[in-house]
């Protein structure tokens, strides 16, 4: 279980590029490590539009945004474009990350168990130490939330 105050899990991904992204190359800028469950579903386009609305903000204080999802880059980059989102989507299609960051839960959906990924934000700070936690997300609402948590 990951806590605040320790040392948040290195990671080595693509970004929707292709491109490849590690927790080191965003060392001495805070980041916003969000998961999320799915590409262009209705709850992680509001927050994913959320983050993009308020972009301008996060890019004037130094703090770099970055989503995660186990969707594949093709899916990443199709999410982008249709909602014009200016941040960086990282595919976690092994599901490694997702396991350490302990988002990869086991799901009740309509009476039915199976396994996906949970909302959760992690904020982490210039050191790459774990500095705030969102385990529930408003989505409509989560960036403003994690601002006021970068503030605070």
């Amino acid at each position: 279980m990951l806590e605040i105050g320790k040392k948040a899990p290195d990671f080595t991904l693509k970004d929707q590029d292709g491109n490849i992204r590690k927790l080191s190359d965003y060392e001495g800028k805070p980041l916003v490590l969000y998961f999320y469950p799915k590409d262009d579903t209705p709850g992680c386009t509001k927050e994913a539009c959320s983050f993009r609305d308020s972009f301008d903000i996060f890019r004037q204080k130094g703090i770099e945004v970055l989503g995660v999802s186990i969707d594949d880059e093709n899916s990443h980059t199709r999410f982008k474009e249709k909602y014009n989102l200016p941040f960086t989507l990282l595919s976690d299609t092994d599901k490694k990350v997702v396991g350490k960051y302990g988002v990869w839960v086991e799901k009740n959906m309509y009476g039915k168990k199976k396994w996906g990924t949970a909302r959760k934000t992690f904020l982490i700070d210039e050191d790459g130490n774990i500095k705030h936690i969102f385990d529930k997300v408003k989505t409509d609402i989560h960036a403003q939330e994690v601002l006021d948590a970068m503030s605070g």
